[in-house]
């Protein structure tokens, strides 16, 4: 039996060589099959996942909610072109901008399309409100997608040059320096977007002051404060929204990856004040189509019935601790973030090599630059799966030193 999974995978990576393109670094197995906390491969080995999927498998693997609202949804209504309402996406947009004290939503199908609305909608309000203002403010370091405007965006410097030449109007600022901030807007400024934990760029958070103070020159001056909470929304950070940590609300607000539990699902969220776009100005042929808007009902209401915010602020108190713990016996440093949204550093170059031992000991962590670990597990994570994880890691670690 075994022999025959081993010739299954082997046939189903000889095939992928073939025919998918090559986009990443993707080790030799092949994942099959997901339950709650864990994923399996064609070899039938399980791996206890604390990356989700990238801080999307909000609710675990496969859950009965996501299921059960696909299939219902599929026997009624799978799609009616965005020229029309639909009921789950007037239930969707009810319940998210309820819950989030936002007025007006837009849905699309990943993290960048929520960003491209976010710029597209600040620069309408530049266009409209602010002289033809069309410049946006971000900061170094900072990820807000892959398409050619939020890779433009993005303050990542050896994107700089990627698929040049990028689209213009953006400017880079460093993370928590309001003079610097300060320093670059001029009346082409339209907006300042950031991301209250930089996820991507190795979980580093804003300060409190820092954010009054960005709060305080967007209103001075009219423009757009565009929180992107595409990674740290949906309960990831021990709260709902990030924002709620700092009492400052953002003018628009986009949320992606656990939104729609891993299902492809994204929104941007506005106040009325800035329901701005004509028709025909935005849109996409799956804008607010019922399977996905169905799924996203599902998953929110699932997050706040089972206060999955609350197990992610108890429980990633839990892993930090632990994680403070193997500090006292490994080079581990810097251990930061808020709920299940997690780093730590590790020794120069030692992060990828780490996330190899671990996926070979059965265990799932991301290593997003040579000197850091992310951890973002699903948010239905229990202290024993913690403490499996936190001892897989400790004999990793161990493995690290001895090599």
């Amino acid at each position: 039996m075994i022999q025959l999974e081993k010739s299954l995978t082997a046939s189903l990576l000889k095939k992928a060589e073939n025919s998918v393109l090559n986009t990443a670094h993707r080790p030799s197995l092949v994942m099959e099959r997901g339950e709650g906390m864990y994923l399996w491969d064609t070899d039938g080995k399980r791996y206890l996942d604390f990356v989700g999927g990238w801080a999307v498998a909000s609710l675990g693997h496969s859950p009965a909610a996501v299921q059960k609202a696909l299939s219902r949804q599929a026997s009624t209504l799978v799609h009616a072109s965005p020229g029309y309402y639909n009921r789950p996406m007037i239930e969707f947009a009810d319940l998210l901008t309820n819950v989030s004290n936002m007025d007006k939503a837009f849905f699309a199908s990943s993290g960048a399309e929520a960003n491209e609305s976010a710029i597209k909608l600040a620069r309408k309000h530049g266009a409209v409100n602010l002289n033809g203002a069309h410049e946006i403010i971000t900061l170094t370091n900072s990820f807000h997608g892959r398409s050619l405007a939020t890779m433009s965006a993005t303050g990542k410097a050896k994107w700089k040059e990627l698929f040049a030449p990028k689209v213009d109007g953006f400017k880079h600022v460093p993370i928590n320096d309001l003079d610097a901030c300060f320093a670059a807007v001029n009346n082409h400024t339209c907006a300042i977007m950031v991301e209250l934990i930089q996820g991507e760029g190795g979980v580093h958070a804003v300060d409190e002051s820092y954010l009054y103070g960005l709060r305080k020159i967007c209103d001075m001056y009219g423009m757009l404060l565009i929180f992107d909470e595409i990674q740290t929304g949906m309960g990831r950070t021990g709260k709902l929204f990030a924002y709620e940590y700092y009492s400052i609300e953002p003018d628009v607000l986009t949320l992606g990856k656990g939104i729609g539990g891993g299902f492809p699902l994204s929104a941007m969220l506005t106040k009325s004040k800035y329901d701005l776009f004509e028709p025909g100005d935005q849109g996409g042929t799956y804008t607010g189509a019922p399977l996905a808007m169905a799924v996203g009902c599902a998953v929110l209401k699932e997050l706040l019935e089972q206060n999955l915010a609350g197990n992610a602020k108890t429980q990633g108190q839990y892993l930090e601790s632990g994680l403070h713990e193997l500090a006292r016996d490994f080079p581990i440093s810097a251990i930061r973030g808020k709920g299940l949204l997690l780093a730590f550093d590790v020794p120069e170059g030692a992060g990828s090599e780490l996330a190899a031992i671990c996926l070979r000991e059965g265990l799932l962590i991301n290593s997003p630059n040579p000197t850091t670990v992310r951890l973002a597990p699903p948010l239905i994570v229990t202290q024993k799966d913690t403490d499996d994880m936190l001892s897989i890691l400790r004999r990793a670690l161990g493995q690290l030193q001895t090599a």
